[in-house]
């Protein structure tokens, strides 16, 4: 079993990833809105008290190619308390009727709204809905008519997400270093013998 995927070699101690992070902000709602692709089957749905397992899956299918890892080294009592918060919402795509990437808006502080995260799984890609997805998400962040609206990526996450932001309105104002520790094969076993997580 390839647990990164194709194309992502599996090493037995990974070492930490240094990583440039830019960190995004619009003050103004984008008068546009991309429309969905015609002859795809897609839908939005937001969910209420997400189980714990399936939230991982979709953290894992959508970002282990971008090394993503905070969350799902959570257990599972911080993990919960992260995505039951009130005031963090979560919104799943489904191509055909399966789930094939989320978005996650934080309107935890004052005045500001944060795009915490947001992608799609390999089988949602190049059908076309990137702008569709993502005028979603900006239109979420905007419920509640906060000042200003965020978001950040980082030079693991897939090259197209910088210059996507910035074509719906997103403009940088801050880059900062980073560093990523990418999951161990012995914690993709974990996620697989507990939540039986895994990609093929």
């Amino acid at each position: 079993m390839n647990w990164f995927g194709p194309g992502v070699k599996l090493e037995k101690n990974m070492k930490t990833l240094e990583t440039t992070v830019t960190y995004l902000e619009m003050f103004e709602r984008p008068e546009t809105h991309a429309q969905r692709p015609s002859n795809i089957n897609a839908a939005l749905l937001v969910t209420k008290d997400m189980p714990l397992h399936f939230y991982r899956y979709l953290y894992f299918n959508v970002g282990i190619h971008w090394s993503w890892e905070a969350r799902l080294r959570l257990k599972d009592e911080k993990l919960a308390e992260a995505i039951h918060n009130p005031n963090i919402e979560i919104t799943v795509l489904y191509l055909d009727g399966a789930p094939a990437g989320f978005y996650e808006v934080n309107r935890t502080a004052t005045d500001t709204n944060d795009l915490a995260y947001f992608g799609m799984m390999p089988h949602g890609a190049g059908k076309g809905l990137g702008r569709w997805f993502l005028s979603n998400a900006i239109d979420a962040c905007w419920v509640g008519n906060p000042s200003r609206v965020t978001v950040n990526t980082c030079t693991l996450d897939h090259p197209a997400a910088l210059p996507l932001y910035q074509k719906l309105g997103f403009k940088p104002y801050r880059q900062s270093k980073g560093h990523v520790r990418p999951l161990s094969g012995s914690e993709c076993a974990n996620l697989a013998a507990h939540s039986g997580i895994t990609s093929g």
